[in-house]
């Protein structure tokens, strides 16, 4: 048995090894946190600024690069001697200055708190336990990302729940959503729960690492034993008589039960229900047809003459990665879309690296921490209109023009001996007013001989042609649908029936959708929504977060039904109102409201029903807890008549918050 010296010994062998991969900005973190010495803050260790990627090696010379690297060697191997940190939990006013000079960009003061509870939750900060009834149950809709988020919180704090998934295994739409390419486009350590951490093999994971880590923390966690696979909830309905919830449940197998509980968690989810484009014919089409959320594993490709409707997300994704496969291919396209360079597409992370995040918590929180920043946040204040703006038709500020300076450069770059091309693909809207997307091997799968890109959408199917706006026709044998989704209808697997009988697709008059914080709405008591209208991240960043602060909202009601012995909580219907008719006011100066472009973002009516307008700081803040104010409740208590939550005022184009944007090699999108 080896000996602590020879385990030592062994440890700091293995973290000399990593230490040349690791990112250096976070090193300086560590060191920092680790011995207390203020130098590792100043010159000449500051590092210089990179835009959107993780800037591993600081700009700094490699001498001071190595110099950095020994001490942390020294620094990491007594702390695992010894187990002791300097500053094991450093102050609002540390943080800030720490995260400045990691980032070479100012840190707005009112990020301490927001970061100071992501360190804690990366270090394990659970919720306290809440005191229901022990009768009172909650049912979780859905075991995707959300649902076991949810649950895992809810066995945190003591509730009882259930949990159904109408699929045959855990993990939503990463467990359904097996076309070729299909990834996050968000890095996998960014990707991950707070209380969960991710050893992921590539800095942006694919569908099966990305299902396999779902599944595997809902294994660790305990949820996934509990999980009803194959049960779907057909429809919801409310009892306000005996203030539940009764839900039919539908099995695999065709046997039905209704469930009653005292609250609903909707996990189910927007990338759900397929969007198929209205084009006569297309379901008539003399080949196989198939849709890539529903892929069919057995479509043979090899050599066929193959065309794909669309060219959002998921036809980036696709096609290259079955452009080698097919004789040739086909891409019809209605508008353009922005993609920005992706230089760590599928890049393997180093085992040494893999080594030094699972070995040593407190980098893989640093290291996760300047990511939240990088990807979360810093580019939100891009997305407000400058009102002043001489060119609104292409950009809506100075640092917008710049993202379009740049994109347009990258796709001149990418298609420098294909001209044609790159009148094809530029966007004439500003970046960012669709969704952004990555460049996954798109251009250079368009240059190729056998890919032909159509800048026109589809009228007809007849046989196996396929006719273009233009009048052209192609001939093709398989015929692949990349349109996305109908996220606009939220909840649209459940039938959901609130007080009074009203259907929420009835209050909701179909696809407006909209929801108090994206979460809750009147007439529906006790159910809660994750991934609601409104919580979309426009901006980059992770969602897991935003669903993060929604579960701490739901714990936070039902904590106070709790306190209060309460049957029912139910969002006030001029809250609702005021805080929707804000978020669209808030919206009107944003990006998403751009007339140069459709988007799934807005609904039928032109109101941006997705995305959210708040910076994650501020939605992290209205949801932290929830204001009883905020609700009408069974029985009333006297909090009800007491001053609403104040919804922050602050929105407005800042011109010296958006400077002008620089081109940094090697940058990524957020």
């Amino acid at each position: 048995m080896p000996s602590e010296h020879d385990e030592i010994g062994l440890f700091r062998k293995e973290l000399a090894e990593a230490l040349p991969s690791a990112n250096i900005p976070t090193l300086l973190l560590l060191l920092y946190q680790f011995t207390g010495e203020e130098r590792w803050l100043l010159a000449p260790f500051t590092p210089e600024a990179s835009r959107w990627d993780d800037n591993d090696s600081g700009g700094l010379p490699p001498a001071i690069q190595e110099e950095v690297r020994s001490a942390a060697l020294e620094a990491i191997v007594a702390w695992k001697q010894s187990g002791q940190i300097e500053k094991p939990r450093p102050t609002a006013d540390e943080l800030i200055r720490m995260m400045t000079v990691s980032e070479a960009q100012p840190i707005p003061a009112d990020y301490a708190q927001l970061m100071l509870h992501k360190l804690n939750r990366y270090a394990g900060e659970a919720p306290s336990p809440i005191g229901l009834p022990e009768d009172f149950k909650v049912l979780i809709i859905g075991a995707g990302m959300s649902g076991i988020a949810a649950a895992f919180r809810l066995r945190q704090a003591g509730v009882e729940y259930t949990i159904i998934e109408k699929q045959d295994q855990a993990g939503g739409v990463w467990h359904s959503h097996h076309y070729p390419g299909c990834g996050v486009d968000t890095p996998g350590h960014l990707y991950s729960y707070s209380f969960a951490d991710g050893d992921w093999t590539t800095f942006f994971p694919l569908q099966g690492e990305v299902e396999g880590y779902f599944q595997g923390v809902a294994k660790a966690s305990g949820v996934l034993e509990e999980v009803q696979f194959g049960t779907e909830c057909a429809t919801t309905r409310y009892n306000e008589q005996t203030h539940t919830w009764h839900s039919l449940l539908r099995r695999s197998d065709g046997s039905e039960e209704t469930l009653v509980t005292n609250a609903v968690v909707s996990a189910v989810g927007a990338f759900t229900t397929p969007k198929w484009p209205d084009i006569p014919g297309l379901h008539d089409f003399d080949g196989p047809v198939v849709h890539t959320s529903k892929w069919a594993p057995d479509i043979d490709l090899e050599g066929k003459r193959v065309a794909v409707i669309g060219n959002g997300a998921s036809a980036m994704q696709l096609v290259p990665a079955i452009a080698d496969t097919v004789g040739s291919l086909t891409i019809f396209q209605r508008s353009r879309q922005w993609a920005a360079p992706f230089p760590k597409f599928r890049k393997p992370v180093p085992e040494a690296v893999r080594f030094l995040l699972r070995e040593v918590p407190q980098y893989q929180w640093l290291y996760r921490l300047r990511l939240s920043w990088i990807f979360d946040s810093q580019v939100h204040e891009a997305l407000l209109k400058d009102p002043e703006w001489k060119h609104p038709e292409r950009s809506i500020n100075a640092t917008n023009e710049g993202h379009r300076e740049v994109f347009t450069r990258y796709i001149k770059d990418q298609l420098a001996d294909r001209p044609d091309l790159v009148a094809k693909v530029t966007p004439t809207f500003p970046p960012f007013g669709k969704r952004m997307l990555l460049d996954n091997g798109w251009y250079n799968a368009l240059k190729k001989r056998h890919v032909k890109l159509v800048d026109e959408g589809v009228t007809a199917v007849n046989g196996r042609k396929v006719s273009s706006t233009g009048g052209e026709e192609h001939e093709v044998d398989v015929l692949i649908v990349a349109t996305g989704y109908d996220v606009a209808r939220f909840l649209s697997p459940v039938e959901v029936v609130g007080r009074g009988g009203t259907s929420v697709r009835e209050a909701w008059d179909d696809d407006d959708s909209r929801a108090y914080l994206g979460t809750v709405v009147p007439q529906l008591p006790n159910f809660f929504m994750l991934y609601g209208p409104n919580t979309a991240l426009g901006h980059g960043g992770s969602f897991i977060f935003t669903v993060e602060c929604q579960i701490d909202y739901v714990l936070s009601a039902l904590r106070q039904m709790a306190q209060h012995s309460l049957r029912e909580i139910e969002c006030r219907s001029d809250v609702y109102d005021a805080y929707n008719e804000k978020i669209q006011a808030m919206h009107q100066k944003m990006i998403w409201s751009h007339p140069g472009m459709s988007t799934y973002f807005r609904n039928s009516r032109g109101r941006v029903v997705t995305n959210s307008p708040w910076r994650l700081l501020d939605f992290w803040n209205l949801t932290r807890e929830a204001e009883l104010a905020d609700f009408v409740t069974v029985p009333p208590v006297g909090a009800v008549d007491s001053p609403r939550r104040q919804i922050p005022d602050h929105f407005a184009y800042d011109r010296a918050a958006t400077e002008p944007f620089h081109f940094q090699p090697g940058s990524t999108s957020a």
